[in-house]
């Protein structure tokens, strides 16, 4: 599973987000849902189901009239992945570049900062 959290595309992350929200749905009732992010056609989506199903981050209900879809793969466990790989690519694994980079570079609000000064001194106990 672990393996198909990191191999998700941006368009498959759109599907696995309304499956993530809702599952198990149909093919049919993921594109319905999909209608108003994107000018996807029906078969464009079920596309990408198929490679999300051969990824192994979808599995697939086969034992009624209508196939019905859900995740294999949590939304955590794929942010996770895109994080360590978003870290690895552009920061050379390193998190303080990261950090030191959004605190320097990024607006943040006095109660961003607060946040962050939270998680960090909880993180120091």
């Amino acid at each position: 599973m672990k393996d198909a959290a990191g191999k998700i595309s941006d368009a498959e992350w759109l599907v696995m987000k309304v499956l993530w929200e809702e599952s198990p749905l149909t093919a049919s009732s993921v594109v319905e849902r999909l209608k108003p992010v994107s000018t996807w056609s029906p078969k464009t989506i079920q596309t990408l189901m198929g490679r999300l199903v051969k990824k192994g981050a979808l599995g697939v209900n086969k034992d009624e009239s209508l196939y019905r879809f859900y995740p294999l793969v949590s939304q955590e466990e794929c942010m996770h992945e895109e994080t360590q790989s978003f870290l690895h690519k552009v920061y050379g694994g390193s998190f303080q570049l990261l950090l030191t980079h959004f605190v320097k570079e990024e607006s943040l609000s006095d109660q961003e900062l607060q946040d962050l000064r939270h998680l960090l001194d909880e993180k120091l106990k």
